[in-house]
């Protein structure tokens, strides 16, 4: 039996062609041999142990290798570190004989490999500690980061067949961490399908509707692209040129957004695809052929002047060439046209793995310049971790703009960045003293959000140094990081001072001073920090002799009613509402199968027992939300790390009620409304908690919420007020 399965899976790798093909396109046979022998002998050895697990583990490491060799373009020393990395994980082989048989990027993506097991096999969510250790060891070598993307790729394509909770947490993962990467890397595929599964495992309803749409609406947009590009062939035709022209159609998640952002019908959604012209030019021609495109085009088409975005003169720092103009098509339809040589669509498709391939990785400084300014973020122990995560996201920015310094020098920054931020990217120092600049010949303040093409000087003085507001209009993590390093370091010696003045006053008045009745006041003057405390001293918001009044008043046990908030700043006064109840129901298992947890049900969605759940940490404790709930993907996508596993006992009480908000929909008929009225109050455990209806034109729609015990009863209670009369359509909101 062992001999059976260890051929079957020898064949299984093998004789696949793709693989078996690569090895032979630059290995010697000696050498892929060398590699069948060891991956041969260490299947033999895990055969007994677990076969079933054998298998899908082969099957996953093929399928992952696949991808990496087609969707991203990668070569041998990759695939092989994929396919031994189960042995060298079972101690089969050892990484020095890997690096004396196969070299030594293969030992070294290796070790990658086994950092970020080590960290994912202790980590059962999106936790900020493990992230930020991920992300330093995936910014060790780029090709672990190809690898973690191909494998999550495809645990998201086999994620049907895994539970709930399962695909629930490959999405957040997905959406909070690898689809950006994917698009920081160029790879725009792998990002646009990482999405679109994450949004068909989180909503499904709103997935197959979009899919649905998109395929009723097919054929018409299959003619319509036709019609816009067979007079364009004709005229491209003149020009002697090689080309293809396609039609792609944006993604489900783009989409999504675009409906969500714009609060529109799909009907109305003009740019749901768009027209890619790739040409086969010589290297020399690139640019002269995609101008000369871009003028038949335009001659053709009214363009949008507005919407021309010129990715040929000054490529996007992932690598990205291209030209996109949007022309007003027949039957007066925007229709985007995106125009590259086949050079350029494959360094788009697979991102800056393609572009190694026609320029070589030495040569990408950009990348390296990326992943430098990332370990220095992460690396940064002072700053809070879910700042240098937020500093993370910030380095995945989607727009360019380029600046230039009084030189003529060219500086890429996202979007939105300022002065400030300008001055940071050129040196820490000049950042930090930093009080104007001069943008285009005039005087700027600091916070001034510069545009592509701008000419920026910075002015500095010796005086100025770094404000905590600063952190509210720079938008760069190197920014950022700098201003917090040097706020905190002010901080510091601010602390330090405030401490030796409050010890020099104490000693003055002969008083012995407690550390525990320190801490006491402290905390009853509601400092969430020591240092804060400190600061304020510091800074004289808190009178030295009134604190140490206030610490000799709380050693004598003075009544604990007296004010001691009147030193606050009448600013910064907040009169806080009363947070609803959290509950503690045993109905509901957070995280590591606790209960008893209080955590609140978000508004926003309104979650009932039965319902598909997750925890989010927030500033007000955990609040549990639908995982489809319309803030679910935002939340994924900028807060992965605080996403909690939730789900409901199976140990429904009886006694607790939620709430639920019906849209119903119907011809305005008599007594439609004492209709469904009476039928709610005749189901047994609903009541209703408010109604609202609008009546216009002979249609009426309005929202009804009722309180109930679980989804099963809403469902009962949904097909009933479906078959009243007149109802068009009834449905659960959010």
């Amino acid at each position: 039996m062992t001999t059976k399965l260890t051929i079957q899976a020898n064949d299984s790798i093998f004789l696949h062609r793709k693989l078996y093909g690569l090895f032979r396109q630059k290995w010697s046979m000696q050498k892929t041999d060398l590699l069948k022998k060891k991956l041969k002998a260490s299947w033999q050895k895990s055969a007994d142990e677990e076969p079933d697990g054998l298998f899908s583990g082969l099957t996953s490491d093929m399928e992952t290798s696949v991808i990496l060799v087609d969707e991203i373009g990668l070569n041998q020393p990759v695939v092989c570190a994929v396919l031994l990395f189960r042995p060298v994980l079972k101690g089969h082989v050892a990484i020095e004989e890997v690096k004396k048989n196969f070299g030594d990027e293969v030992a070294i993506i290796l070790r990658g490999l086994i950092k970020v097991n080590d960290l994912s096999e202790k980590k059962s969510r999106v936790e900020s500690e493990n992230y930020i250790k991920l992300l330093l060891s995936i910014a060790e070598d780029i090709r672990v980061v190809f690898i973690l993307l191909a494998e999550q790729l495809q645990a998201m394509r086999d994620a049907k067949k895994t539970t709930s909770q399962s695909r629930l947490d490959l999405s957040v993962e997905s959406a909070f961490l690898y689809a950006p990467l994917a698009h920081r890397l160029g790879l725009y595929t792998i990002k646009s399908e990482l999405e679109d599964l994450s949004l068909k495992y989180t909503d499904r309803e709103t997935y197959d509707f979009i899919a649905r749409k998109l395929n009723e609406t097919k054929r018409s947009r299959d003619k319509y692209i036709e019609e816009f590009i067979t007079p364009l062939k004709e005229r491209l035709d003149n020009l002697s040129l090689n080309y293809d022209i396609k039609g792609r159609t944006k993604s489900i998640h783009s989409i999504n957004n675009k409906l969500k952002k714009q609060k529109i019908e799909f009907e109305n959604i003009y740019d749901l695809f768009a027209i890619r012209i790739i040409l086969d030019s010589p290297a020399e021609m690139e640019k002269a052929h995609c101008w000369q495109v871009y003028s038949v085009v335009t001659d053709m088409y009214q363009p949008n002047p507005k919407r021309l975005k010129d990715w040929l003169s000054i490529p996007k720092s992932n690598g990205y060439e291209s030209l996109h103009i949007t022309v007003m098509g027949p039957n007066s339809k925007w229709v985007e046209v995106q125009i590259r040589t086949r050079r350029m669509d494959e360094i788009a498709e697979r991102g800056l793995a393609a572009h190694w391939k026609y320029k070589g990785v030495k040569e990408e400084s950009t990348l390296d310049d990326w992943l430098k300014s990332l370990r220095q973020s992460l690396e940064n122990k002072e700053v809070d971790i879910k700042d240098r995560l937020g500093d993370f996201k910030l380095d995945l920015y989607d727009e360019e703009i380029f600046v230039f310094t009084p030189k003529g020098d060219l500086f890429k920054l996202p979007k939105g960045a300022t002065v400030l931020d300008f001055a940071f990217s050129i040196h820490s120092k000049l950042g930090e003293t930093c009080v104007s600049g001069k943008v285009n010949g005039k005087n700027v303040p600091i916070k001034h959000v510069l545009k592509s093409g701008d000419q920026v000087e910075v002015n500095i003085s010796s005086h100025q140094s770094p404000k905590q507001d600063w952190l509210s209009f720079v938008v760069t993590s190197r920014a950022k990081t700098k201003i917090r390093q040097l706020l905190k370091e002010e901080a510091g010696k601010q602390v330090d001072m405030a401490k030796e003045t409050l010890s020099r006053r104490m000693k003055n008045r002969k008083i012995e001073v407690d550390d525990s009745t320190l801490m006491q006041l402290i905390k009853k003057l509601k400092y969430k920090t020591v240092t804060d405390f400190y600061v304020d001293i510091s800074s004289e918001k808190l009178d030295v002799n009134w604190v140490i009044d206030q610490y000799l008043e709380l050693g004598n046990r003075e009544p604990e009613h007296k004010d001691l908030s009147y030193t606050a700043s009448a600013e910064n006064f907040v009169l806080k509402e009363h947070p609803q109840e959290a509950k503690t129901a045993d109905e509901l298992i957070i995280d590591q199968n606790l209960t008893g947890i209080d955590y609140r049900l978000a508004k926003c969605c309104n979650p009932i027992y039965g319902d598909e759940i997750f925890g989010f940490v927030s500033s007000q404790g955990i609040k549990i939300h639908r995982v489809n709930c319309p803030n679910a993907h935002d939340l994924f996508s900028r807060f992965g790390y605080r996403i909690l596993k939730a789900r409901w006992s199976g140990k429904a009480s009886g006694t607790s009620n939620y709430t639920s908000i019906l849209r119903v929909i119907g011809n305005d008929q008599l007594n439609i409304v004492a209709n469904l009225m009476s039928i709610i109050s005749k189901e047994n455990g609903v009541q209703m908690r408010s109604i609202s209806i609008d009546s216009n034109d002979g249609l009426f729609q309005g929202n009804i919420a009722v309180m109930l015990a679980n989804t099963a009863m809403l469902e009962q209670l949904i097909k009933k007020l479906k078959v009243v009369k007149g109802v068009k359509s009834v449905s659960r909101v959010n």
